[in-house]
C-alpha cells in the first residue's frame, strides 16, 4: 500500500512542473501585429484591402491592425465605408502617416481621425479635407481657393437661379463633411474644432503640431518605434502587448493590384482613347478583327472602372461631341474647320472629364494635348481611308463589267454573237436575241464571254453605266 501512495506522489511530482512549463510557453508565445499600406488616392480598392486587412488580423489574433497611409484624397462614399471598417473592427486599428514627407491629405484626415491609434512621421501632414460636388458624389480633396469661413453674397445668389442651386449644394455637402468629421473626432476625444476647420477652410498642419493640436496621438520615427511607444496602452479594455510583436504584411493581392491600375484616371484616359480607336477603326476597314477586338475590351474595362469613378458627364458629352464632329469632316468639305473644332471639343471634355474629383485625379496636359492631335490624325487619315475604301465603286474584276452598257456588232443570241466594249470585241451570248447595232447591258461574264440583255434604251451613249 505504501507502495502505491510513493508512486502517486512521485507521479504528481512530475506533473507540476510540466503544467508549469506549458502555461509559461502559452503565456510566452510571440504576440503580432497586422499591417497594410495605403498608397494613392481612395477608391473601392483600397477599402476592399483594408477590409481584408482587418479580417486576417481578426483571425490571426493580432494585438493591433496598422494601415501605414500616404493619400491626397479620394472619393468620400468610399471614405465612408473605411471609417465604418475602423470603427467597427474587432482589433484596434492605428493609422500611421508614414513614411517621411507623405500625407493624409482630405480623406486621409477622416481615415487617420477614426483610428484608435492615429500617429505621424516627422516631416508628414495632415488635412485640407473639404469637399469637392460632383455628378454623382463627391471627392474629399483641397479645394480651389474658397474664403475661410464665408458665405457666398446671398444677393448675388437670388439674381441667379442656377447660381442658387449650385450654392445651396456645395453648402450642403461642406455641412454634412463637417458634421460628419466632428462625429469622428468626438467619439475619438480629438480636436474637434481643428477637424472642422480642416474641412471648413481647407486647414493643413505638419505632424508636430498636430501632435500639439491633439488631432494625433503620437510621432513615431518607423514601425518598431510605433509599436515600442504604443505598447501597454489600454484600447477598449484591451491591453497592447507590441513591444516585440512580430509584424505580419497583408500586401495586395495581384487582383487588387490590377484594380487599383485600372482606376486610375490616366489608365481610364487611355482605355477611352484604345476604345475610340479600335471600334471606329474596326468599322471603318471591317476584317481587321484586331482593332475591333482590342477596342471591346478596353470599352468593356473602362464602363467596369466607370462605374467605381464616376465620370463628369459635360465631359463625356464634349468628347462625343468631338467624334461627331471629325466624323462630319469626312462628309463635308470643310476645309478642316470641323477636325480643328473636334480637336478643342475633345481637349475640353478631357480636362472636365476627372475635374470635379478634384487635383488628386486630375488629368494632365500632357496627356490630353497629344491625345488631340493622334486623336484629329485618326479620323483624318486612317477613318476617312478606310470609309473613302468602302464608299468608292469597284475599280478591278470582273465586278466592274455589270451594269455596263456595250454595243453588239453582230446578232447576239443564246448560241453566241458579238459586241464591242471598251476598244475591244467580246463574245457574248443572250437568252434573248439582239440585232446587231443594238445595245446591251452586261450581266456578267464567264471568261471571255459576256452575259447580256437588250436594252429598251438605244442611245448612243455605250459604254456608260446604267
Amino acid at each position: 500500500m505504501n507502495g502505491i501512495f510513493r508512486q502517486l506522489a512521485l507521479a504528481a511530482l512530475l506533473l507540476v512542473p510540466l503544467a508549469g512549463a506549458a502555461e509559461s510557453a502559452g503565456q510566452g508565445a510571440s504576440p503580432e501585429v497586422t499591417v497594410v499600406r495605403i498608397q494613392g488616392p481612395i477608391g473601392q480598392t483600397q477599402q476592399d484591402y483594408i477590409q481584408r486587412g482587418i479580417l486576417a488580423a481578426d483571425e490571426a489574433g493580432s494585438e493591433l491592425l496598422i494601415i501605414k497611409l500616404d493619400t491626397p484624397g479620394g472619393l468620400l462614399n468610399v471614405t465612408q465605408k473605411i471609417v465604418q471598417d475602423i470603427l467597427a473592427s474587432p482589433v484596434p486599428v492605428a493609422v500611421y502617416v508614414y513614411p517621411r514627407g507623405a500625407s493624409a491629405g482630405s480623406a486621409g484626415l477622416f481615415i487617420t481621425l477614426s483610428a484608435h491609434v492615429a500617429a505621424m512621421a516627422p516631416a508628414t501632414n495632415i488635412g485640407a479635407a473639404s469637399p469637392v460636388q460632383m455628378g454623382s458624389g463627391a471627392a474629399l480633396t483641397p479645394p480651389p481657393n474658397r474664403p475661410n469661413g464665408e458665405e457666398e453674397d446671398s444677393g448675388d445668389v437670388e439674381e441667379n437661379d442656377g447660381e442658387r442651386q449650385m450654392t445651396t449644394q456645395e453648402r450642403k455637402m461642406f455641412e454634412y463633411a463637417e458634421s460628419y468629421v466632428e462625429a469622428i473626432a468626438r467619439l475619438r476625444d480629438r480636436n474637434v474644432e481643428w477637424a472642422k476647420a480642416a474641412v471648413r477652410d481647407a486647414a493643413a498642419i505638419p505632424a508636430d503640431e498636430a501632435l500639439e493640436k491633439r488631432v494625433i496621438d503620437l510621432i513615431a520615427e518607423d514601425l518598431r518605434d510605433l509599436l515600442e511607444k504604443v505598447d501597454s496602452w489600454e484600447i477598449e479594455d484591451r491591453v497592447l502587448n507590441t513591444a516585440a510583436a512580430k509584424i505580419t504584411r497583408i500586401e495586395m493581392t495581384p487582383g487588387e493590384r490590377f484594380l487599383k491600375f485600372l482606376f486610375n484616371p490616366q489608365i481610364m484616359f487611355i482605355l477611352m482613347l484604345v476604345a475610340i480607336y479600335g471600334i471606329i477603326g474596326e468599322l471603318s476597314n471591317p476584317g481587321a478583327i484586331f482593332p475591333g477586338t482590342a477596342g471591346v475590351i478596353a470599352l468593356v474595362l473602362l464602363l467596369y472602372a466607370v462605374a467605381a469613378v464616376p465620370v463628369n458627364i459635360a465631359g463625356f458629352l464634349l468628347i462625343a461631341f468631338a467624334i461627331a464632329l471629325m466624323l462630319a469632316e469626312l462628309f463635308t468639305p470643310s476645309f478642316g474647320l470641323l477636325t480643328v473644332g473636334g480637336a478643342i471639343s475633345f481637349a475640353l471634355g478631357s480636362l472636365m472629364l476627372f475635374d470635379d474629383l478634384g487635383p488628386a485625379f486630375a488629368l494632365s496636359w500632357y496627356y490630353i494635348v497629344p491625345a488631340a492631335i493622334l486623336t484629329a490624325l485618326f479620323f483624318s487619315f486612317v477613318v476617312s481611308s478606310g470609309l473613302r475604301a468602302q464608299l468608292t465603286g469597284v475599280k478591278m474584276g470582273s465586278e466592274t463589267l455589270r451594269g455596263r452598257r456595250v454595243k453588239a456588232v453582230r446578232d447576239v443570241g443564246p448560241d453566241g454573237g458579238k459586241v464591242y466594249f471598251d476598244g475591244e470585241y467580246w463574245n457574248a451570248v443572250s437568252r434573248t436575241e439582239i440585232p446587231a447595232g443594238s445595245f446591251c447591258r452586261i450581266l456578267g461574264n464567264r471568261g471571255l464571254t459576256l452575259d447580256v440583255e437588250p436594252l429598251g434604251d438605244q442611245s448612243e451613249n455605250g459604254g456608260d453605266r446604267s
